[in-house]
């Protein structure tokens, strides 16, 4: 069965218990667009409104990305400054919390790039099976924009506060090897493998009692969940990257393909 989201960038079908969300603009490594935000959180929903619905594989179009983050080409029109960050915050986060409300267990199907906004939807995942060749990384240090606590939280769960810190100040890209040993891959097959193993390990979970796959999705959610402490100093944090002279400088080196010059303001 076919989902209609009004987008065909955001692909939904399910198949056997198994809901399948597809990121679909392969064209620009499945860069995540608004309208994909929008479709994103409208698939989410339906999976989880959706009883025979077992279990989620949430997956890039065209084999050469799971997402390579935010489409960069739109951030001139909708996400220039803090004010315009506000809203496209708030389209994406339907579709984050879409993902982080699903009862049933998530998995991140990655083959290819995983990297920013594609490395924070594979981490709202609750199991992530990687290709050989898969590259993860989070470049917000070599354009200047700031990201949000919860995301950053999510990271610093799954590798630790060493190696997240690692990963953001640096802002490199890891391969998928580096990615498995981290624990931000939970499996790590040759690439030809990869769907099917997938398909399998779905169908495995699909079958088993779905009440208690949610009770222990709901109790391992419970444990890992973050600190509910004040991160207003960190969302101020983030805005003034959003309002700053390097986030400018950062798009335009981007566009420009070449390296920016950040001067701390």
């Amino acid at each position: 069965m076919t989902l209609e989201l009004g987008t065909t960038k955001i692909l939904a079908r399910v198949e056997d218990g198994v809901g399948w969300i597809t990121i679909n603009q392969p064209e620009r490594r499945n860069a995540m667009s608004l309208e994909m935000w929008q479709g994103l959180g409208a698939a989410a929903e339906a999976m989880q409104a959706d009883p025979a619905v077992r279990v989620v594989v949430l997956h890039g179009a065209g084999g050469q990305s799971f997402a390579a983050g935010a489409d960069i080409s739109e951030f001139e029109q909708h996400r220039a400054n803090a004010e315009q960050k506000l809203r496209y915050a708030e389209i994406a986060a339907r579709a984050h919390r879409g993902l982080a409300r699903l009862d049933k267990p998530l998995i991140a199907m990655v083959q290819g790039f995983c990297i920013g906004g594609g490395l924070a939807l594979a981490l709202a995942a609750d199991l992530r099976f990687a290709g050989q060749g898969s590259r993860f990384g989070i470049p917000a240090a070599r354009l200047g924009l700031g990201y949000e606590y919860e995301g950053l939280a999510a990271l610093a769960r799954v590798v630790g506060p060493a190696a997240a810190k690692d990963l953001l100040f640096s802002a490199r890209q890891i391969e998928a090897d580096e990615a498995l040993r981290l624990g931000l891959v939970n499996h790590l097959l040759p690439a030809v493998q990869l769907e099917q193993a997938v398909r399998d390990y779905a169908a495995r979970v699909a079958a088993n009692a779905p009440l208690t796959v949610q009770a222990a999705k709901a109790a391992v959610r419970l444990f890992e969940r973050y600190s509910a402490a004040d991160d207003s100093a960190v969302a101020a944090a983030v805005d003034r990257c959003f309002d700053s002279a390097d986030y400018q400088e950062g798009r335009r080196a981007f566009m420009e393909k070449r390296s920016p010059i950040f001067q701390g303001r």
